[in-house]
């Protein structure tokens, strides 16, 4: 693992080990640790190096190594078929470069701990594609003096400008799926979201409420359930939402397993799906198409957006600039049998 030069640090403006060691005040042997990656340095000396590094950059007495040709993929967890259809998107892209994927999971995570930045560092990626994840500021540094791109997908949080990303139109998707309930004749909607800190689940949530208030429909905080993404929430919070004195006529689960989790609770209540409860999910999964009745969903184009994040990668790593640091794709609803009016 090496730190490469600033781009713009010419070599004979760039420092030597000896000069760096000099400007802050350690040993060549610290320095040499942290310009190749190694762990055991102070996190305050770390800092202060790099910064030198980044000011200055670094003049190397040999050749230094390429990138390995491969795109590191880091997901939160490997869980349910959102994981597969990324690899696929991923894949695709870089088939077509020649490279290979990575692959590593953060067990349930959204923050990528030390340990994981230190195997990145010595593997020496092309890039990092981050997966429903967020890095800290200094991770994101680290990275970024050792010259090696990122790309956030599906990121949890804002990624604002200062590192490129890739989304779905998940407010769209919330307001459409919420309309198309409405416009069935529904009035008292549930809603089961995402966690509370994922960018995506506030914004189809935000997406439902403006779809009911345009409507003239009241919002009902009884009809709002927090979940997590899980099979789970769907299960437990129809159950809760079924027992309600006034209940809802139709469920919109923020994605497809919450969807399959509300089936179940159906099946086990003696109620059917689309007669006595309607059903959105969201992210059109494959399965989704099978399942008893076929699931009405909005179509999030998973595969399409890893392949965009896939090509931003190459572009970045090759040295190219990005025409846009945001890209965006859209969302559309996918009528199946999951949905009928409500009954009288």
């Amino acid at each position: 693992m090496t730190v490469v030069d600033e781009p713009h640090a010419s070599d004979s403006e760039a420092l030597t080990l000896a000069q760096l060691a000099e400007l802050a005040g350690v040993s060549k042997a610290t320095v040499s640790k942290v310009v190749n990656g190694r762990s055991a340095v102070a996190p305050e000396t770390r800092a202060l190096i790099e910064g030198l590094i980044r000011e200055h950059g670094f003049r190397r007495q040999r050749r230094r190594s390429s990138p390995a040709a491969v795109l590191e993929l880091v997901f939160h967890e490997l869980a349910g078929d959102y994981p597969t259809e990324i690899a696929r998107g991923v894949g695709q892209v870089a088939r077509d470069h020649h490279m290979a994927v990575a692959i590593s999971e953060l067990q349930g995570n959204h923050v990528p701990g030390a340990d994981w930045l230190e195997d990145v560092l010595g593997r020496r990626p092309a890039g990092v594609i981050a997966v429903f994840s967020s890095l800290t500021d200094v991770q994101r540094e680290r990275l970024a003096t050792h010259k090696i791109p990122l790309v956030l997908l599906d990121p949890t949080g804002d990624p604002g400008h200062r590192v490129p990303s890739v989304g779905a139109g998940n407010w769209n998707g919330g307001l459409t799926a919420t309309r198309h309930l409405l416009e069935l004749g529904h009035q008292r909607i549930a809603i089961i979201t995402g966690p509370p800190h994922a960018l995506s689940s506030r914004a189809r949530l935000d997406g439902y409420r403006a779809a009911l208030d345009t409507a003239g429909a009241p919002v009902d905080p009884d009809l709002i359930c927090q979940g997590d993404y899980q099979i789970e929430d769907g299960l437990t919070h129809t159950h809760r939402l079924l027992r309600l004195s006034d209940p809802p006529t139709a469920v919109f689960a923020s994605n497809d397993g919450q969807a399959i989790g509300v089936y179940h609770a159906a099946h086990q209540l003696g109620l059917r799906i689309p007669e006595d409860l309607s059903v959105v999910g969201f992210d059109d999964m494959p399965p989704t198409r099978w399942a008893i009745p076929p699931l009405t969903t909005v179509h999030q184009p998973l595969t399409e957006m890893a392949g965009a994040a896939a090509s931003m990668l190459v572009t970045l790593a090759r040295g190219e600039p990005l025409p846009h640091h945001r890209k965006e794709f859209a969302t559309t609803l996918v009528v199946r049998e999951s949905t009928a009016p409500p009954k009288h």
